[in-house]
Formats: C-alpha cells, sequence, structure tokens
C-alpha cells in the first residue's frame, strides 16, 4: 500500500462496498440529469442543510416519535448529494478536486456527528447520554482513521470488509424504522452494543492500517540503508 506517486489521489477511493457497483451506476445515470444551475459545491454543501435538520428531527423526535421518519429522509437525501458531488464535478470539469476532498469529508463528519446528536435527544438517562458521548468520540476516530491513512499512503479508502457510507445509511434508516414501532427502550441495550461494535471496528482497522504503515516504513528502511 506504499504511495507510489506524488499526485494527489483523493478523488479515487479504494475498497469497495457491497453495494458499491449499484450504487456506481445509479451515479452513472443521474450525473447527466442533474439539472445545470446545480453544481458539486451546492451538493456538497447542502450537507450543512441536512445535518442542521438532522438535529432539529432528534429534538422533534424527544417529544413525538413520528419525527424520527424526518431524520431517516435526511440520511436518504444526504446519500444522493454525498454520492453525486464528487462525480457532478467531474463530469462538469470544476477543477474542484482538492476542495472538494477536503470539504465533502469534513462535512461527511459534521453529518455523522448530527445523528448521534439527534439521537442522544431521545434518552434520559445520564448513563446513555453519556455512552452517546463516547459513540460520537469513536465515530470521529474511524473517519479519521481514514484521513491519517490516506495523508501517509495517497490511498483513501472508506469502505471496508464489504462495509461502505452507504451500508451505514441504511443501517440507520433500518434502526430509525424500528425505533418507531419498538420505542427507544432499545436504547438501553442497543446504544452499549453499537459502542461496543464500533470500538471494535475501530480497533481493528487502526491496527490494520498501523500495521501497514509499518511495514511501508520498514521496507522504505531497507531501501534507503546504505550499501557496504
Amino acid at each position: 500500500m506504499a504511495a507510489e506517486s506524488t499526485t494527489f489521489a483523493g478523488d479515487k477511493k479504494k475498497g469497495q462496498s457491497i453495494l458499491g457497483p449499484r450504487e456506481r451506476r445509479f451515479i452513472d445515470w443521474a450525473v447527466p440529469r442533474v439539472p445545470a444551475p446545480i453544481m458539486s459545491h451546492h451538493l456538497t454543501m447542502l450537507t450543512l442543510v441536512w445535518s442542521a435538520g438532522t438535529v432539529a428531527f432528534g429534538w422533534l423526535a424527544s417529544g413525538n416519535l413520528a419525527w424520527i421518519h424526518g431524520i431517516s429522509a435526511l440520511v436518504f437525501l444526504q446519500w444522493l448529494t454525498d454520492s453525486l458531488d464528487g462525480s457532478l464535478g467531474k463530469y462538469r470539469k470544476q477543477g474542484l478536486v482538492k476542495w472538494g476532498f477536503f470539504m465533502d469529508h469534513l462535512l461527511d463528519l459534521v453529518f455523522a456527528g448530527s445523528i448521534v446528536i439527534a439521537y442522544s435527544f431521545l434518552v434520559s438517562a445520564k448513563w446513555l447520554e453519556f455512552a452517546f458521548l463516547i459513540l460520537l468520540l469513536v465515530t470521529c476516530a474511524t473517519m479519521a482513521v481514514s484521513f491519517l491513512s490516506f495523508a501517509a499512503t495517497n490511498r483513501f479508502q472508506i469502505a471496508y470488509y464489504g462495509i461502505g457510507p452507504t451500508e451505514i445509511r441504511i443501517g440507520y434508516i433500518a434502526l430509525n424504522t424500528f425505533v418507531s414501532l419498538a420505542g427507544t427502550a432499545i436504547f438501553s441495550w442497543g446504544v452499549p452494543v453499537v459502542v461496543a461494535l464500533n470500538l471494535a471496528a475501530l480497533t481493528t482497522v487502526a491496527a490494520q492500517t498501523s500495521r501497514t504503515l509499518w511495514r511501508i516504513d520498514r521496507e522504505a528502511n531497507v531501501d534507503n540503508a546504505p550499501r557496504p
């Protein structure tokens, strides 16, 4: 996984998710049909709207769980704009490659945080509120692994073991549907399980990345060692 080129590769994702091929076909179909006045940066910045709306719907859902479906709608809209923005920029030849990488993934992080904040409104127990803080930290750390690995290798990977952002979004929508039917009691055991699973995922991905970077450094050290 060594960085063999100094050419920026942030727009070339590595790793394939389960739904990746189908998602790619949809993007290729949809991009030419995006209305001409809409540009890639417009789609990117819409994540700010989706994030604010997600927090608002979470607050409203604390009084009436029916509002939780609003979070699902915004998760879908964020998937749509996030999936199309980069490909639209290439199609329109906007050239915002590095800005797009920076802003797109910064706002992805903001949106992920907004979801955790929205769910935190649905619990009253202090220990569950603390669990959501841990989940927010783990979520940020997991995304940071991808960014830091990219900085070290110039290979950007956001899908691991077939699971990527799209599959995670589907999980959010499924969770919202279940909570709307079963109530928030699920959080008393569901949140600790989710925290544990996310911690396990973070540990696995971080350890894998650490081993890869260690190997790269060792190989570079051998290659650069003085010859007798």
